[in-house]
């Protein structure tokens, strides 16, 4: 999911095709303000990544504001933001960049780059939803769970796991059976491709 914000409706229409031309799905704000609106309602699920085109000038909130804010909710990695602006100067874009942001385009831009950039960016966001939601769900399992996973993620049988740790094997079908469960997976290979 593409959000174009941009305070210029002939900007955010010409947006909106360029994504549609590509297949991309994209909403338009015409503010920063009103994207802050949609994100504190918005209930996210699914690992559906999302990506901003953000124009940097905007009265009431500029787009470096709006992404100070994202940076201190902790969202510029699965909300990638690539500025737009038509007033950029080089430093303002190098400390953007510095700052996490993933591109910075100058208008007049090169469609064809913004949305090869802008898929990128969408991707990557995907990317660290899941893995996010890995850590979550690592997050989960007892630190004796933990051990076990570890041990299964070496290839150790569950007579091996229960000798190493001193348990009885049905205490290890039990762990192996609820780390299954919370890391959402059905066998150890899963596991192991999951965790790579």
């Amino acid at each position: 999911m593409l959000h174009i914000i941009d305070d210029e409706e002939v900007i955010r229409d010409s947006l909106m095709w360029l994504a549609k031309s590509r297949g991309i799905t994209a909403i338009p704000h015409e503010s920063g303000k009103a994207f802050l609106a949609m994100l504190d309602n918005m209930t996210r699920t699914g690992m559906q990544g999302h990506a901003l085109l953000l124009d940097v000038r905007m009265p009431d909130l500029s787009g470096i504001a709006l992404f100070d804010l994202l940076a201190t909710r902790g969202l510029t990695q699965t909300f990638p933001v690539i500025f737009l602006t038509g007033h950029g100067d080089v430093p303002m874009a190098v400390d953007a960049l510095k700052r996490g942001a993933f591109d910075f385009f100058e208008k007049p831009f090169n469609d064809n780059k913004l949305m090869d950039r802008v898929q990128e960016a969408l991707i990557a966001s995907e990317e660290a939803i899941a893995s996010a939601a890995i850590h979550t769900r690592l997050a989960a399992l007892s630190s004796r769970e933990r051990e076990v996973l570890d041990l299964i993620l070496e290839g150790k049988m569950n007579k091996v796991i229960a000798d190493k740790l001193g348990i009885s094997m049905r205490t290890v079908e039990v762990h192996r059976a609820h780390i299954f469960d919370k890391m959402n997976v059905k066998t150890a290979v899963e596991l192991a491709r999951l965790l790579k």
